[in-house]
């Protein structure tokens, strides 16, 4: 990122949307270390798979046409070229056979790579053989993914009148444990959710005791360590035999772990190693004065449509940062809807809804809404806040660029930014494209931007947002408190606030007791005359010490001279006065 990278593109963000049909895109991956137990086949293509030692590896289902060849039902594959899906991509001829013939399976592959389809196509074939609930339970990290979820088996499994519940938090939970009760075909949950259902009511765990499939979607954030606890309670309610399914974007060391588990009984296939955007993202950062960033965003904003952009996604860092953009873009009277954690289940559908049906082309979120989400119509994806964490750089970007289509991913850098965009470049082997953008066109919006992001604030403080945020965090800490995943650091930074805040209430009480002590003294009259003669009194006195100090200083100083040169005089002389001694006594 010196300046001599820096490209100065007049017509910023240089950007078409690609037309290009559907395909599997071109796979790289470098060698890795593998656990002794299991074999890496590479295919012809470059992709990775990890089999059975004593299986030979073949190209039959990297050859398959239709999704026929892959040994799904006649009415599967209707559906499927009903839906426009006309071949199947990588991660499905792969994992697609395997799934049916028992296995359990690891799928790592690049956002919008058809995921989804490889998992819910074979568990829908097999529940169309033998029809019964719960047969399926698929858990994924987020309320609006699991929605999404729902709607896409309910697409794709359009002809075996599949029932499905929706298990997330945000919504009532009596409802949802009537709707466990009913024995539906698929539950989709996020993990807090379930467990909190599984563990509070005896009747729900018998509803699993027949489930063939447990599904991980974006499985690298599940396994997370927030959801340990979670995930081990599920685990205990579920039969052993049944088929672990785990696909995600990228790969973690949890992820790992699971190749050593399973061993032999896990078909493990890798699109790629390490870290990976897809080729048809065009991806940019601008560097920008910290203190402009708001008025930068509005101008790129403004040019959407010019861009020929017809929708984008804004990742926040920050509930308060996004809901304070929401409400500078409504005084600016530019339509956009928010999505964060702060608001309800219902306000957070709405918002996507809104979003999808493309009744608003712009969308504020925070990371809520990075995973998963599949939404065709995303061209431009703004990274206001550059993320903490490189990886979630990936999956934020995948929001665009999906199947095969064309895309842009944009980050506007600050200057304590630096450092985060060389790690994510680090971690996608990839340079970001820098541009230049004409600056008196963006900051000829500064007085307008400036004056709604006052306005916005104003209306954050009417409406006890930061009392709501400080509210939020807590009932957040308290629950990180009970699941042991506090860090020792945190808990000193929360007893310094405690001890500090002590000090305060300590020191307020102090001043206090001063003030109605002198309330006190001043009712008994003539006390400030007195206090100010008393006052004036006690100036002289330390003024006058303070010469005597000063002067008893150098009358010591002049002793200790006059001593010295007494004895320099009386040395040379030591001499002569003996010998005047003896001649005395001699007399």
């Amino acid at each position: 990122m010196d300046q001599s990278q820096l490209l100065h593109d007049p017509n910023f963000p240089l950007f078409k949307t690609p037309r290009k049909t559907p395909s599997s895109p071109a796979v790289t991956t470098t060698a890795t270390n593998k656990p002794p137990s299991t074999a890496a086949n590479p295919t012809s293509n470059g992709e990775r798979i990890e089999d059975h030692p004593d299986e030979t590896a073949t190209d039959t289902d990297a050859d398959a046409e239709t999704f026929g060849d892959l040994g799904l039902a006649e009415w599967a594959v209707k559906t499927c070229r009903e839906l426009g899906m006309r071949r199947p991509r990588g991660v499905q001829r792969r994992c697609i056979p395997r799934v049916l013939e028992g296995r359990h399976v690891l799928g790592v592959d690049e956002t919008g790579s058809g995921k989804t389809a490889a998992f819910a196509l074979p568990i829908l074939h097999r529940l169309a053989e033998h029809p019964f609930g719960v047969f399926a339970l698929v858990v994924t990290p987020t309320r609006e993914l699991a929605f999404q979820l729902a709607e896409q088996f309910r697409a794709l499994g359009s002809a075996v009148h599949l029932r499905i519940t929706v298990v997330v938090g945000g919504m009532d939970m009596l409802r949802q444990a009537k709707e466990l009760a009913a024995r539906p075909h698929l539950v989709i949950a996020t993990p807090g959710r379930i467990h909190a259902l599984l563990r509070n009511n005896p009747d729900i765990p018998p509803v699993f005791s027949r489930t063939k499939f447990l599904v991980l979607d974006e499985a690298d954030r599940v396994l997370d360590v927030g959801f340990q606890e979670e995930l081990r309670f599920i685990f205990q309610c579920l039969p052993e035999n049944r088929q672990n399914l785990f696909f995600s974007a990228t790969t973690t060391s949890n992820l790992q772990k699971l190749r050593g588990r399973y061993q032999d009984k896990m078909y493990v296939y890798e699109a790629y190693e390490g870290f990976k955007t897809v080729e048809t993202l065009k991806q940019q950062a601008i560097f920008i004065p910290k203190k402009v960033k708001d008025v930068y965003l509005m101008h790129i904003l403004d040019k959407m449509e010019d861009m020929g952009i017809r929708s984008a996604i804004v990742f926040i860092s920050t509930c308060r940062d996004c809901h304070r953009l929401s409400l500078m873009l409504e005084v600016l009277d530019q339509e956009a809807a928010a999505l964060y954690s702060f608001k309800s289940q219902a306000q957070r559908l709405e918002a996507l809804h809104q979003f999808k049906s493309g009744k608003v082309s712009i969308l504020l979120a925070t990371d809520v809404a990075s995973r998963g989400l599949d939404i065709r119509t995303v061209d431009l994806v703004i990274n206001y806040d550059v993320p903490r964490f490189p990886r979630d750089y990936i999956h934020r970007v995948g929001r665009t660029a999906r199947a095969g289509r064309g895309g842009l991913a944009l980050s506007l850098v600050t200057q304590n930014d630096v450092d985060l965009i060389h790690e994510i470049e680090a971690l996608i082997e990839k340079q970001l494209e820098m541009i230049e953008y004409k600056e008196n066109d963006a900051l000829s919006l500064m007085k307008k931007v400036f004056s709604a992001k006052n306005v916005a604030e104003m209306k954050m403080i009417d409406d006890g947002f930061e009392e709501k945020a400080k509210e939020r965090k807590k009932q957040k800490l308290k629950m990180l408190e009970e699941k042991g995943l506090l860090t020792k650091r945190s808990k000193k930074r929360k007893r310094n606030k405690e001890f500090a805040e002590e000090g305060k209430e300590q020191k307020k009480e102090v001043l206090t007791a001063r003030n109605v002590a002198e309330m006190k003294m001043m009712d008994e009259g003539g006390i400030e005359e007195k206090a100010e003669e008393g006052g004036k009194q006690k100036l002289r006195t330390e003024k006058g010490l303070s010469k005597k100090k000063k002067s008893k200083e150098r009358r010591q100083e002049s002793a200790e001279e006059g001593k010295k040169q007494r004895k320099e005089e009386v040395e040379p002389l030591a001499d002569i006065a003996t010998p005047k001694k003896r001649s005395k006594k001699r007399q």
